[in-house]
């Protein structure tokens, strides 16, 4: 099979570790670890979160008294698919010897007069108290909002319409090279509706919508979203929380899912099985090659229809 295996932040970080070199390196031996006995049989492409990495270049941009100004956002999203590709490609490197990977900076095609703009809900960088967070807010002219446990950035986040990239990557699988790309939802960019230029937006791409539309793209026969958890629970941290196993896109839909965590999750699984007919689930890093097989996780299949 295809598979796109979308990466949640946990792979690189998990809540509560520092933003280390070393820390970061040692998740993704896990990472590659997890998910080589997939790459034995399948055809993979990979793509991942940037939440904390992009977050934590914003504050270092930000506070660089020899910068006129920060860098921006689209910016920042290609230096992390750099940092993030490189550490995944040396990983895989030694978790497949003798296999093809490559890693791809990946551009993605937004709209400019899409709302997002004027509504940023897009979580990155660490948690902070609320006092902490409005100081950072009036110093940087952030916007920032409440999430678990505390206070975070805020950013636009418009949805992915294309990628530039889409043929290279066409061409690469058909090297069987293992492909890295469209990290942190890829490098947003609007074009010039004139001249078709290209420029950069100041906005972070949802990175589960950004995986759904890229296997639909190449033509995936499954998405695997790894996070976490071990499954989707319906009622999650209450006394009613319960495992969903098995699912379609319709019923996943009104789930009702926390925007902030299992949201886009759920939605870009539903989407993808609802526009392609093919597979997805999502579960735990761990549990990569139990899931793709039907022993673990939460299996989203395409709806029944009726004739």
């Amino acid at each position: 099979m295809r598979i796109v295996v979308a990466l949640g932040g946990n792979a690189l970080l998990h809540r509560g570790e520092r933003p280390d070199a070393e820390i970061q390196t040692a998740n993704i031996v896990r990472v590659a670890t997890a998910i080589a006995a997939l790459a034995q049989d399948n055809e993979l492409v990979i793509t991942h979160g940037n939440g904390p990495q992009i977050g934590m270049l914003a504050v270092e941009s930000a506070s660089d008294h020899a910068l006129s100004a920060p860098y921006p956002l689209d910016l920042l999203g290609a230096q992390t698919q750099g940092l993030i590709g490189s550490l995944l490609v040396r990983a895989l490197h030694d978790a497949l010897p003798g296999r093809k990977i490559a890693s791809v900076v990946t551009h993605t095609l937004v709209r400019a007069d899409d709302p997002a703009f004027a509504r940023p809900d897009k979580f990155v960088g660490q948690v902070y108290s609320r006092e902490h967070a409005r100081a950072l807010a009036r110093e940087h002219g952030w916007h920032i909002a409440e999430d678990t446990g505390g206070w975070r950035r805020v950013v636009p986040s418009p949805a992915p319409e294309r990628f530039l990239e889409t043929s290279t990557i066409h061409d690469l699988l058909a090297c069987d090279t293992l492909v890295v790309c469209a990290g942190g939802g890829g490098v947003p960019v609007v074009a010039d509706r004139v001249t078709g230029g290209l420029s950069g937006a100041e906005a972070v791409v949802d990175k589960d919508l950004t995986a759904a539309l890229l296997a639909e793209d190449l033509k995936a026969d499954f998405l695997l979203i790894l996070t976490d958890v071990p499954c989707v629970y319906a009622g999650f941290g209450t006394p009613e929380q319960r495992p969903i196993l098995d699912v379609t896109p319709t019923e996943l839909r009104r789930g009702g899912f926390p925007a902030g965590s299992m949201g886009p999750k759920a939605e870009a699984a539903a989407r993808f099985v609802a526009r392609t007919g093919g597979l997805a689930a999502i579960g735990a890093l761990d549990a990569a090659y139990e899931i793709v097989h039907g022993r673990s996780g939460t299996l989203v299949r395409p709806d029944l229809t009726v004739s």
